[in-house]
């Protein structure tokens, strides 16, 4: 109510006042003054810009077709027949589905799927107990227990993977600086219990075994990017 008094009264106030002298004698109504100018501009300058949008765009231009077509497109209803149309010719047309698990799509090597634990050729373990793939895993999913070897080094001696909390998000395999750990490309390996998702080092061993001549093509066709 008193912004609205005071929109009325600007005016009256402008002609007879400048901003200076408002200021000076009431700094409330210099600043609505302010206000109503900036609003009155803004209004003026989206009113064009409405007025020149009606004038560009022509509400009957979609409707500017031949009448023969028109009528046909309405009572003969040629859209639903091209569409029946495009259905018939996609039936005789080798179909796209892939007939899982018979057949199987091609697969990128930066795939990331069930995760393996790999060895040198000398079937000495990669891991070097760094931490850094559990340090970095955003889900927690990793634990790893280590201890001193003879020599001075460290090893594993627990390497445990909760698959329920992890979200593949290959972290892991992007901070192992030996390519100890890595995410094949098997995705088939569902379970009926939570206990079988529960990985430890035997099993995380055991994939890098059984898939290492995969893992290591994998890794070499993707080391230019990385």
């Amino acid at each position: 109510m008193f912004s609205a008094r005071i929109s009325r009264s600007l005016p009256l106030l402008a002609g007879r006042t400048s901003v200076a002298s408002l200021t000076r004698a009431s700094p409330l109504a210099a600043t609505a003054l302010r206000y109503a100018h900036r609003s009155t501009a803004d209004s003026v300058t989206v009113r064009a810009r409405r007025e020149q949008q009606r004038l560009n765009d022509d509400p009957e231009k979609a409707i500017k077709m031949p009448v023969l077509d028109r009528a046909a497109q309405e009572m003969f209803l040629t859209e639903i027949i091209r569409t029946m149309w495009l259905v018939l010719e996609q039936m005789f047309k080798p179909p796209y589905t892939i007939m899982y698990p018979q057949e199987k799509g091609p697969l990128s090597p930066r795939f990331r799927g069930e995760h393996a634990l790999r060895r040198y050729p000398t079937g000495e373990e990669r891991c070097i107990a760094c931490k850094l793939c559990e340090a970095i895993c955003p889900a927690q999913a990793i634990t790893i227990e280590a201890e001193p070897r003879e020599d001075g080094s460290r090893r594993t001696t627990r390497y445990d993977i909760d698959m329920t909390k992890c979200i593949y998000c290959g972290f892991c395999q992007e901070a192992c600086p030996v390519d100890a750990i890595v995410e094949s490309q098997n995705f088939e390996f569902t379970t009926e219990t939570r206990e079988e998702l529960l990985y430890n080092k035997e099993k995380l061993l055991a994939n890098g075994d059984k898939w290492e001549a995969e893992l290591a093509r994998n890794l070499k066709a993707d080391h230019l990017y990385r």
